[in-house]
């Protein structure tokens, strides 16, 4: 395993599993097979609607917590809600996150942000991550706020490398955690040539190529899988090293486009939209 070393000195692992877009009962057996397998990065959110599956993973898979970097989000309805982080502590069933987001850029950020500096300092979550948040608000964070950010989430792979938001991330050492790390299942993307080629080179698949230059990148990664031999895969990543040749190779496919594009009007239907009961 490889790791990123935070700005607050704490470290992270560069590979892990998500649960976005799994059910509960997936999600559990999903965790379950990858922290018996290795993985010791899990990816979690408010929004998921499978945290409390998740927590039940950890307890099964009989791997110690503190050898756990557990993640979970806020989502913007409960930003303002004094015990918002202990009942993501309660669903979860831990006493502590290891890093935690804000879900959305909405406008009662700042509120919130504030509420994850309280659970900082009293020991409920160990870093302050950004979701989907511009660069613009990024700076504020780091300009206004009393305890700096130390990740940020946002869509990132070859065709959208984030290039200049990279620049801006290393001036205050912030990491950057990658959704859409495949593409979202592009084949476009996965079956570029250059892929297929270093794929044959290292005995590797074309997304374990993909998934190694976004660690040799600084990009944590987080893909989910229901299978239990995918999941073995994208953590099969660190037996090689991508040249700086074959790095440059990569770096041509970028195109500069996100898939996925958030709108005031979807930002202001996040800042609305109620959860329903996490199982």
């Amino acid at each position: 395993m490889e790791y990123f070393t935070l700005n607050n000195g704490n470290k992270m692992p560069m590979a892990g599993i998500g649960v976005f877009m799994l059910s509960p009962e997936e999600a559990e057996k999903s965790v379950e097979s990858a922290l018996r397998g290795g993985v010791r990065l899990v990816d979690t959110a408010n929004a998921y609607m499978n945290e409390t599956a998740t927590g039940r993973s950890i307890k099964k898979s009989g791997v110690a917590r503190e050898d756990i970097y557990l993640v979970s989000k806020l989502w913007p309805t409960v930003y303002e809600k004094d015990t918002a982080v202990d009942e993501m502590l309660a669903r979860l069933d831990t006493d502590y996150v290891d890093l935690l987001f804000l879900h959305q850029p909405t406008d009662n950020w700042r509120e919130g942000y504030k509420n994850i500096e309280k659970a900082v300092k009293t020991g409920k979550a160990k870093a302050i991550g950004l979701s989907n948040f511009s660069q613009e608000l990024i700076q504020e964070a780091i300009d206004t706020m009393e305890i700096k950010p130390q990740v940020v989430q946002v869509e990132a792979h070859p065709y959208f490398p984030q290039t200049e938001l990279k620049k801006k991330l290393a001036e205050t050492k912030m990491g950057l955690m990658a959704w859409y790390p495949l593409g979202h299942g592009d084949k476009n993307l996965v079956n570029e040539p250059v892929f297929t080629e270093l794929a044959k080179k290292y005995g590797k698949s074309n997304a374990q190529i993909i998934l190694r230059w976004h660690v040799q990148s600084g990009n944590v990664v987080i893909p989910g899988s229901k299978n239990p031999d995918h999941i073995k895969d994208n953590f099969d990543i660190f037996d090689f090293v991508l040249t700086d040749d074959d790095m440059a190779a990569i770096a041509k496919v970028n195109k500069n486009t996100p898939y996925y594009v958030a709108t005031p009007e979807a930002l202001a239907r996040y800042a609305a939209m109620e959860l329903g009961e996490d199982k």
